[in-house]
């Protein structure tokens, strides 16, 4: 069954934002990307807090560009092939082709005990707008 084990979070100051959930509930940082994204956990599920996404990106969201709040909630999946059919089939809009690479969606950062690609992920909007990503190992943190 699909779980929920990441929430993303856009802030047009990512490293206050996140230092206040760490101050605030004790999460922890697992990692940066540059200055546009901090990965923080709380041993289960990773809350990223990312830049702003700018007008031209293909999953800016509902919010539109410059939204600060929550951007879209990532779905752990046995297969992410099958769910992207799955996904269409349903009435989800396609918002990037499932990809697999050594670092995507951990900032780069290999997580410990996982060897070779780090996530498989397609990024999809739902009936109501809401970007959903779609990872097959999930994410740096959980």
């Amino acid at each position: 069954m699909p779980k929920i084990k990441h929430i993303a979070m856009t802030a047009k100051d990512p490293h206050k934002v996140a230092a206040f959930y760490m101050e605030l509930f004790g999460m922890e940082e697992v990692g940066r990307s540059g200055d546009s994204h901090v990965y923080l956990s709380d041993g289960e599920m990773n809350l990223t807090i990312r830049s702003c996404k700018a007008a031209g990106d293909a999953d800016v969201g509902e919010g539109g560009a410059g939204f600060e709040g929550i951007h879209h909630i990532g779905f752990v999946v046995d297969d992410v092939a099958e769910y992207s059919e799955k996904a269409l089939k349903v009435g989800a809009k396609m918002l990037s082709p499932a990809k697999a690479a050594v670092g995507a969606g951990t900032g780069g950062a290999t997580p410990p005990g996982r060897e070779g690609p780090t996530n498989a992920e397609v990024k999809i909007s739902g009936p109501n707008g809401v970007v959903l990503d779609m990872s097959e190992t999930g994410w740096i943190g959980n």
